[in-house]
């Protein structure tokens, strides 16, 4: 069944747990709808996961575009959500607007996900007016990494946890159907999902949060580097990779692959026939 705002609102509702993964390809995108998932996210982390950037602030957004269209040829039934990228919204409602339509008509996505609470308190409204539905995403914004002074829990202090609430009770007024919890008090995010009718998606926010979200590079072990605390690796799947990588690499240079089996037979007749 087609995934819609109104099939996820309809989970959270009934208390069913909501899944969400990052895919930037066509491939990938196969495997995780096989797989069943209910959300996909092309995430600006692709600027760190895909091109090797050290953050997500240099994405673009034809990057953007350019990934979610791939995605969406890849999908069915799972629902289609894309990142607006850094200063893709902040100038003004006009440009947030026009940016979340590119990602809508020329990426294919269902939603768009913008960073910000309060600051953004427009912008949303401006989307959502468009007819463009909206993921909100508060706590740990990685495009305000700079501001933030680096990857750190947001919310742990009386006061931020207070701003994170006011946060998310001010994105739901706002119009957007679905809200992101990175990086927040695992209690502070249940507070949250109690409070708000609207789902919530907790990456690093515990497991009262409505539904869940994961990079797929960390969570198959794929990307190395720091692991985030919150990541669960269910597979080493780069491991497994770099094994076969390997054997493939040894074969060739040995002479073993390919075999007989792998080509395609002409007569001698037609051989001898080009001496």
């Amino acid at each position: 069944m087609k995934r819609t705002v109104l099939t996820l609102q309809k989970m959270k509702d009934e208390g069913q747990k909501i899944s969400m993964l990052t895919c930037y390809d066509y491939t990938m995108a196969r495997i995780v709808e096989k797989a069943g998932i209910d959300m996909v996210l092309v995430g600006d982390s692709l600027g760190m996961t895909m091109m090797g950037y050290e953050d997500t602030l240099p994405v673009t957004m034809e990057d953007m575009i350019h990934h979610t269209a791939c995605v969406s040829r890849g999908l069915s039934d799972t629902f289609l959500v894309a990142d607006m990228p850094f200063l893709s919204y902040h100038e003004s409602n006009v440009q947030a607007v026009h940016n979340a339509g590119r990602l809508v008509k020329e990426g294919h996505a269902q939603a768009v996900k913008l960073e910000g609470g309060a600051k953004v308190h427009g912008q949303i409204r401006a989307i959502v007016d468009a007819q463009i539905p909206v993921v909100a995403h508060i706590g740990l914004t990685p495009q305000s990494v700079n501001a933030f002074g680096g990857f750190r829990v947001q919310g742990k202090s009386e006061q931020q946890a207070k701003q994170v609430l006011e946060d998310a009770l001010l994105v739901q007024e706002a119009g957007a159907f679905m809200v992101v919890l990175e990086c927040v008090p695992s209690k502070l995010a249940a507070l949250i999902s109690q409070k708000l009718h609207i789902p919530t998606i907790g990456i690093g926010a515990g497991a009262d949060c409505d539904g869940q979200v994961l990079v797929y590079q960390d969570m198959l072990g794929m990307f190395d580097g720091v692991r985030p605390k919150f990541v669960k690796v269910y597979d080493t799947i780069g491991e497994r990779m770099e094994a076969a990588f390997r054997d493939y690499d040894k074969e060739v240079k040995a002479g073993q692959f390919p075999g007989e089996e792998h080509g395609f037979a002409i007569s001698d007749e037609v051989i001898e026939t080009l001496y």
